[in-house]
C-alpha cells in the first residue's frame, strides 16, 4: 500500500528507504551533489485544480457531484471565491470514497452559500505558464498527497515535521486551526486548538479541546514534538525561515516555527527566521542562501483563491530564477508544493487512511534541479507517479544531510529520490518566463494580510 508505483523508476522499498546506488550518488548523508534545498510552499490547490490537463500526467476533466457526472470548468486563477477546507470538510468531500461531495463546500462572506459545481474546476493553463513551462522542463509530480484532511495550520508543521502528533503515544495530532491568530505561541492566552483522538477504534474529532499553540504547553512540555530545527541543528546544517509580515490585528507572525517554543523563545527567532519573504532574493544575491529553506509568500502572491492576484506563478518562477542564475544553482534542489487542496475538486482519492487524519487530498509537487530526472534528452520533463506525501519532503531532506528519522510519516514515507538522477549531466538553467518580474516583487509593498485564516 505504501509502495512507490512510479513505473520505471528506481526501486523503492516499502519503508521508503533510498535505494543503495542513489545514497552513494547522494554522498550517503554527506550531500555529495545537493547542499540546498530550498523548499517553496504555496496555498489551497488541488492537482487537477491546477493540471487537469497536462499531458500524460493523471488529471480529470470530469467529476462525481453525487450521483453526476459534471464536467470540470475553465476557471481564472484569481477565481473569487475561497472554499472551506476544514476536516469536516475533507470528510465530505471524500464522502467514504466516493470523492463526490466538493460541491458542499461553503465559500464564506464572497461566495455564500453552497460551492455546488463551482469547485468542480481548473485554471486556464494559460494563466499558469511559469508552472507549466517548469513541469514541462523538470518534475511534476502527480501523486503527492497531503499528510492530513486538513488545512494550513497543520500542512505548514508537517512541511517541518511530517506530522502533528502531541503526545508521546501519538494518538492525538492537531487539526484545523487554532481559535484564534497568530497560529503559535504568540497568540491570545485563552487561544485552543482542536484535535483528531485516536480511541483504538475510532477517530473523534474535538474542536477546541486542544493546547494552547506552543511547543511548551504540550503534554510533557512538546519534548517529543521535534522538527528540521532540532535534526539540523545537531548537524551543524544551516536553515531559514522566510516569511511575510502581517499586521498586529492578526497576529505579528505567520510562520510555523513560531508554534515551536524553543524557537520563539530562542536566539533562532532572530537568526533563522525572517518575516520578510522577499529576503530570499537578497540572500541568493549577496551569496547567503542556507543550506535549507522554507519559503512563503506574501498572501497576494500565494496563489490563494479569492486574492484577487494572478502573480504567484511568476513568484515562484523569479525565486527559480534567481537559484538558476546565481552560483547556488550546480548544487541545489528547489521543491515547490501546494499546502493544500483549498476545497477544489480532486478524483484521485487518498491511497489510504491513518489515526491521524491522513492521507489528505493530492496537491501538486514540482521539483527543479541540475540533476532533476529527465525523460529523455528530447523530453526534458518527467512526470512522477510515485505516491508520496509531505513526510517524502522531510525524508528526502533527512537522507541529503544523514539527519536520521524524527519519526514521524518520514518512516513510512517514499522519499523523492526517485524525482532526480546524480548520474546524468547536470542540466544547466535556462530562465523561466514570467508576466511579473523579479523587480516588481522587490518593489512591492506587503499586503500584511494573513497567507490563510484556515
Amino acid at each position: 500500500m505504501l509502495a512507490g508505483c512510479g513505473g520505471s523508476q528506481p526501486p523503492i522499498s516499502q519503508s521508503g528507504a533510498m535505494p543503495q546506488s542513489a545514497l552513494q550518488a547522494s554522498g550517503s548523508g554527506g550531500s555529495k551533489y545537493i547542499k540546498h534545498i530550498v523548499v517553496m510552499i504555496q496555498e489551497n490547490r488541488s492537482f487537477d485544480n491546477f493540471f487537469a490537463t497536462f499531458p500524460n500526467a493523471d488529471g480529470a476533466t470530469t467529476g462525481k457531484m453525487g450521483h453526476k457526472t459534471v464536467k470540470l470548468r475553465e476557471v481564472n486563477l484569481y477565481d473569487a471565491c475561497d472554499w472551506g477546507h476544514s476536516y469536516k470538510g475533507f470528510l465530505a468531500d471524500y464522502d467514504g470514497g466516493k470523492m463526490d461531495g466538493f460541491g458542499q463546500e461553503g465559500g464564506g462572506g464572497q461566495c455564500p452559500g453552497k460551492a455546488g459545481r463551482r469547485v468542480y474546476a481548473y485554471v486556464n493553463p494559460e494563466q499558469l505558464a511559469p508552472d507549466w513551462d517548469i513541469a514541462t522542463e523538470y518534475v511534476l509530480a502527480d501523486h503527492m498527497f497531503q499528510t492530513q484532511g486538513s488545512g494550513s495550520f497543520t500542512a505548514h508543521q508537517d512541511l517541518i515535521r511530517g506530522g502533528t502528533m502531541i503526545d508521546q503515544a501519538q494518538k492525538q495530532s492537531l487539526v484545523d486551526f487554532p481559535t484564534a491568530s497568530p497560529w503559535g505561541c504568540d497568540a491570545p492566552t485563552t487561544t485552543k486548538t482542536s484535535l483528531l483522538v485516536w480511541t483504538g477504534k475510532t477517530i473523534d474529532h474535538k474542536f477546541g479541546a486542544g493546547p494552547f499553540p506552543c511547543t511548551n504547553q504540550f503534554p510533557g512540555s512538546g519534548s517529543y514534538y521535534s522538527t528540521l530545527r532540532d535534526t539540523l541543528d545537531a548537524k551543524s546544517v544551516s536553515w531559514k525561515y522566510y516569511s511575510p509580515p502581517v499586521k498586529n490585528g492578526e497576529g505579528k507572525y505567520w510562520n510555523a516555527f513560531d508554534m515551536i517554543a524553543a524557537v520563539r523563545y530562542g536566539p533562532e527567532w532572530t537568526t533563522n527566521v525572517t518575516t520578510n519573504e522577499l529576503d530570499v532574493l537578497t540572500d541568493i544575491s549577496n551569496n547567503q542562501l542556507p543550506a535549507m529553506s522554507w519559503v512563503i509568500p506574501d498572501a497576494t502572491n500565494s496563489d490563494h483563491p479569492g486574492n484577487g492576484r494572478d502573480t504567484g506563478p511568476s513568484w515562484i518562477a523569479d525565486v527559480v530564477n534567481a537559484v538558476g542564475e546565481s552560483p547556488y544553482w550546480s548544487s541545489t534542489a528547489i521543491i515547490v508544493v501546494w499546502d493544500d487542496w483549498g476545497g477544489w475538486y480532486d478524483h484521485e482519492p487518498p491511497p489510504f487512511f491513518d489515526h491521524w487524519g491522513g492521507l489528505g487530498f493530492r496537491v501538486p509537487m514540482m521539483v527543479i534541479s541540475p540533476y532533476a530526472r529527465e525523460t529523455s534528452s528530447s523530453d526534458p520533463g518527467y512526470i512522477s507517479h510515485t505516491q508520496y506525501e509531505f513526510g517524502s519532503i522531510i525524508k528526502f531532506i533527512e537522507q541529503t544531510w544523514g539527519l536520521g528519522s524524527l519519526g514521524t510519516t518520514d518512516q513510512r514515507a517514499t522519499s523523492i529520490v526517485d524525482c532526480f538522477d546524480f548520474t546524468q549531466q547536470p542540466r544547466s538553467f535556462t530562465a523561466i518566463p514570467s508576466k511579473y518580474p523579479k523587480s516588481y516583487f522587490l518593489h512591492e509593498q506587503p499586503s500584511y494580510e494573513p497567507v490563510d485564516t484556515q
